[in-house]
């Protein structure tokens, strides 16, 4: 399949159907997002869909999903967006694939409980406001590659086993006919930028990074991550906030579908495994106005001060939104304290335990952008952009100013200054507290509902926070079974 430029997309939905019948799709794929933020789908043969097919869109049942409708209030409606269509490359029968926005049938409005709704508002609600017309988003995935994973959870017996040829602890696997054993191992904490045979994996990010390409996502680069095992990372150009929240979907559907062709399996859990790195989402974040870059100015580090009071809201909120682009329980594996990872509630242009960085590779204005780090892919893309975003705008409207940079190497410090930076939420259920707590930026312009923060908090305590907390671990057997 050849690239697809931004440029060669169609836009209408008599484009997308003349492209369809062009070459010859059978099937078409509706996707959408559930509340956790997993994409969902149903497929209709071609000759169900026509140009009405836009406007009236398709009937479901909405209370099967998770964090949706009760079942008496169960019917509702997808309307494809014309503007995501695209050939699936994995579907054995030839398949248009479409994401759709989940509309009420009786009234026909967005429904709030739909995340892609969310983060079309929050682009709205941006525009509204007068000083900007584009929210400007860059996140970066990591995740791992693995050759196979076991898992199991029972009331007698709880475990994981992961496989891994690029382990460092496989040096010793034993030779088999047809899969010797080489040698070549990444290292714990030395898996960044290793040519083959040490990265085996070349090969296959290369085929990811194509396929992204050709189904219009802009990819940048690709390499090995620090981390033993298989970590990885894709870099995308940014783009607008709901638009890279359609594509980091799809990244993660490409990136899946590719490993399974080498008989592999991709997780983009924060922190699989023990010892290493974890993968995280740094966001990179601007504001633009008429082709201008409002981040950049004579301020710190190059910044305006449209973009320190923008710091300032995040800095402020972080904890609510961390609820948001931190959703798991398994992401506070990743973000411990003294273990390099951007805990600290500060920012700084070069200080990476810092939760926000001023990234310094380019003087040009266009490229003058933050990056905030705590998130991870384990996220709900359209909730935590536009929490990032909305909390950085109470920043501007209430020009909260977010104090002195955090330059110093924070392992350093005097045992009583470094308590006084603060800190991250330790856990999931923490997170959900501040988030309960302080939601009120969330719901200006009504870009976040009251009903989609309860139903979101709700869901994660009592289908996450309450299910680990009850389960012991096997790790609580090595060292209490003897007391």
């Amino acid at each position: 399949m050849a690239k697809m430029n931004a440029a060669d997309r169609p836009k209408t939905p008599k484009e997308v159907l003349a492209m369809a019948d062009q070459v010859g799709v059978q099937v078409v794929d509706f996707k959408f997002m559930d509340l956790p933020g997993q994409w969902q789908h149903l497929s209709v043969p071609r000759h169900q869909v026509d140009e009405s097919s836009f406007e009236d869109g398709f009937g479901f049942d909405g209370s099967s999903m998770r964090g949706w409708r009760a079942i008496n209030e169960s019917d509702m409606l997808m309307l494809p967006d014309p503007e995501t269509a695209l050939i699936d490359p994995f579907a054995k029968h030839k398949t248009l694939s479409l994401v759709c926005n989940i509309l009420d049938p009786v009234t026909k409005e967005r429904y709030e409980r739909d995340p892609r709704s969310v983060a079309y508002n929050c682009e709205n609600y941006v525009k509204s406001l007068g000083f900007a017309d584009s929210v400007f988003i860059g996140p970066e995935l990591e995740f791992f590659i693995f050759d196979g994973v076991r898992f199991d959870s029972q009331p007698n017996e709880s475990y994981f086993h992961i496989e891994s040829d690029e382990g460092a602890w496989s040096t010793g696997r034993p030779s088999e006919p047809g899969n010797p054993n080489l040698g070549w191992r990444p290292r714990f904490k030395e898996g960044y930028f290793p040519v083959p045979p040490i990265d085996s994996l070349q090969d296959i990010r290369s085929e990811m990074m194509l396929t992204l390409m050709e189904c219009g996502i802009h990819a940048e680069a690709h390499h090995h991550e620090v981390a033993t095992a298989g970590q990885c990372e894709i870099d995308i150009r940014f783009n607008h906030l709901l638009a890279m929240g359609d594509q980091s979907l799809l990244f993660k559907y490409i990136v899946k579908n590719v490993a399974k062709k080498y008989n592999k399996t991709v997780t983009f859990m924060p922190k699989p495994m023990y010892g290493d790195n974890g993968s995280g989402m740094h966001v990179h974040v601007s504001l633009w106005n008429n082709g201008k870059n409002l981040f950049a100015g004579n301020q710190y580090a190059g910044l305006s001060e449209m973009a320190l009071h923008f710091i300032g809201g995040i800095l402020k909120h972080a904890p609510a939104v961390l609820a948001f682009t931190s959703p798991t329980t398994n992401s506070y594996k990743r973000l411990v304290p003294g273990y390099e990872a951007p805990v600290n509630l500060a920012y700084s242009q070069r200080n990476r335990s810092a939760a926000i960085r001023i990234p310094m590779y380019s003087a040009s204005e266009k490229a003058k952008r933050i990056e905030f780090r705590p998130p991870d892919p384990t996220a709900n893309f359209y909730f935590a952009f536009s929490a990032i975003v909305m909390a950085g705008l109470d920043g501007i409207q209430n020009k909260i100013h977010p104090g002195d940079p955090l330059d110093k190497n924070i392992y350093d410090l005097p045992a009583e200054e470094a308590r006084k930076v603060p800190k991250v939420p330790a856990s999931l259920d923490a997170a959900l507290d501040a988030l309960e707590a302080d939601n009120e930026f969330l719901t200006r312009g009504d870009v976040f509902s009251k009903d989609v923060i309860d139903a979101y908090i709700e869901y994660k305590r009592t289908h996450e926070v309450d299910p680990m907390r009850l389960r012991p671990t096997p790790h609580e057997y090595f060292m209490y079974y003897d007391v």
